[in-house]
């Protein structure tokens, strides 16, 4: 029987911001009970999320779980890597395209899926000069401006 749809969505803001997507991933992530408990409570954080290749697996670094707040038994390290889930073809991959010098894995949202799973969107990325957010900005004033016209 499939599981009522979440409204949880963690998303970094800042990524489409600082980086250019040039193709996305949904990954699983292997967290702890009191992790999922307080992902499922809305309290984390992609601010500062990236991912990295150690050992031929990959990781997120600098999300923010918090901890749970109904209970101190069996707490969970708030700041800790987490490792990332995904098919060996798409690691490699992704191994293989992080090797070319601006490229990078950001971590762009985190949700809930139909089957209750928390799930990670990775994007690869490639870093915006200034120009190119001074661009965005400007686009995004004249879509707002626009808006309120009509």
């Amino acid at each position: 029987m499939p599981k009522a749809k979440s409204k949880i969505q963690i998303n970094n803001r800042r990524a489409s911001f600082d980086y250019e997507f040039l193709e996305t991933f949904t990954a699983g992530i292997v967290l702890s009970g009191t992790e999922i408990k307080s992902v499922r409570a809305g309290k984390a954080s992609l601010s500062d999320a990236f991912c990295y290749f150690s050992g031929g697996e990959l990781y997120v670094r600098g999300m923010n779980i918090a901890q749970y707040f109904w209970g101190s038994w069996g707490q969970h390290e708030p700041a800790r890597d987490r490792k990332l889930l995904l098919t060996k073809k798409e690691l490699k991959g992704l191994a293989n395209d992080v090797k070319q010098k601006g490229i990078t894995i950001v971590a762009v949202r985190m949700f809930i899926a139909e089957n209750g799973y928390a799930k990670l969107l990775i994007a690869l990325a490639k870093g915006k000069k200034e120009y190119d957010k001074r661009q965005t900005i400007k686009e995004k004033d004249i879509r707002r401006e626009m808006e309120r016209d009509y």
